[in-house]
């Protein structure tokens, strides 16, 4: 399993209330490594709201999952109402990606593409990570995770993070599935 996936799961299951969330029109929020110019940059998904507490999370997260590094790789998250579809498509233009494949083999072509489609299972997903949220201590009422996920993968580009998005995802924090699209941004 890819670390971006790994962390996707992880992000899917540990959602936070949107409280203090803001609403973003399609800017651009630049990381800085102390350099005049921005290092890396996210383009955000017009009317996206950053879950700050969600990003957070996957944070400590990726620390309990890759504890040898020093800090986790810059990462936002957001959610969305707009159909994955259509944040799909979004975020493969914006990428100069002509469209988003059907699934990962493309019709059984040799190449991978840039941008594709995926599905799971939420309850799945969450067993798997199950010992990475118990180091985390929290506490999630497997059987509450139910349903099929559609997913997509948007490859990076130079100065620009992986996109992994997922409708619908479960919320720990809620302990219910939760019917939005949620946007993972990571730099690799």
């Amino acid at each position: 399993m890819s670390k971006s996936l790994r962390l996707l799961m992880i992000a899917s299951l540990v959602t936070a209330v949107a409280a203090g969330c803001k609403n973003e029109k399609g800017e651009v929020s630049e990381y800085e490594s102390g350099a005049a110019q921005p290092a890396f940059a996210f383009t955000v998904y017009p009317g996206a709201k950053y879950l700050a507490q969600l990003t957070d999370l996957t944070k400590q997260a990726h620390k309990v999952v890759v504890p040898n590094e020093k800090e986790p790789p810059a990462m936002a998250i957001y959610d969305s109402e707009a159909p994955i579809e259509q944040v799909a498509e979004w975020y493969a233009k914006s990428y100069g990606f002509n469209t988003v494949a059907p699934d990962a083999t493309n019709n059984l072509s040799a190449a991978k593409p840039p941008a594709f489609y995926r599905s799971g299972d939420l309850n799945a997903d969450l067993v798997s990570i199950k010992p990475v949220l118990d180091k985390m201590n929290l506490k999630v009422d497997i059987a509450k995770a139910q349903g099929k996920y559609k997913g997509a993968n948007i490859d990076p580009r130079p100065n620009r993070p992986r996109v992994t998005l997922e409708r619908p995802y479960f919320d720990v924090t809620t302990q219910q599935v939760v019917d939005r699209t949620l946007i993972l941004m990571a730099r690799e």
